[in-house]
């Protein structure tokens, strides 16, 4: 009894330090919209809390029939940002990431939940399954809203960055939310509220 106590304890610790680096999300910035020059882009952390909603939305779209499992393989889709922090694609001209054995080193020690993070996070970096090529969808399609609301404050470059995700959209859904995308303002959301009879 004491023996199982003890291993389910350091188990329990690692998952603790798992959840502590977690955390670094909130802290590190997507680095990539500072090439357009945003002074304070968002974090990772706030760029997976959408793409994991976007995904739930695609999934539904698309007719997957698990979308929760969309929504926990974006919850984790960059991890290894936790060590690595955000590379912009210049930057990664110059720069190998070993992204898979970081991720592997950040799981290894979690056992069998280890390795469903790692199986979640490897769908969607090799688009290797539909839930992988929908979860990287929706990871394209949150970047392209944040662009647009970037555009929408007067980054005027973001029309590059818009276009430029079109080009890696596989499912269909994804296709015309983003066609629909760059002809809506971004404040439209509420224009109809003020009708609302309370």
């Amino acid at each position: 009894m004491c023996i199982i106590w003890i291993m389910r304890n350091k188990n329990i610790k690692k998952i603790i330090y798992f959840l502590f680096e977690l955390s670094m999300l909130k802290r590190l910035k997507h680095e990539g919209w500072r090439l357009s020059g945003v002074e304070n882009p968002p974090s990772i952390a706030e760029h997976s809390f959408r793409a994991a909603q976007i995904g739930y939305i695609l999934a539904k779209l698309e007719n997957y029939s698990k979308p929760e499992e969309i929504c926990t393989m974006l919850l984790f889709h960059d991890i290894e940002e936790c060590r690595t922090g955000d590379i912009h694609k210049i930057a990664e001209i110059y720069i190998t990431l070993k992204e898979k054995t970081v991720v592997k080193d950040q799981t290894k020690a979690l056992g069998e939940i280890g390795k469903s993070i790692f199986n979640y996070w490897e769908k969607v970096k090799n688009k290797s399954s539909i839930a992988g090529k929908i979860a990287k969808d929706a990871d394209l399609l949150e970047a392209a809203f944040t662009a647009h609301e970037y555009r929408e404050k007067g980054y005027p470059k973001m029309d590059l960055w818009i276009k430029n995700y079109m080009k890696y959209l596989t499912t269909e859904s994804a296709k015309e939310i983003l066609k629909e995308l760059i002809k809506t303002p971004d404040t439209w959301w509420w224009k109809d509220l003020k009708n609302i009879k309370i």
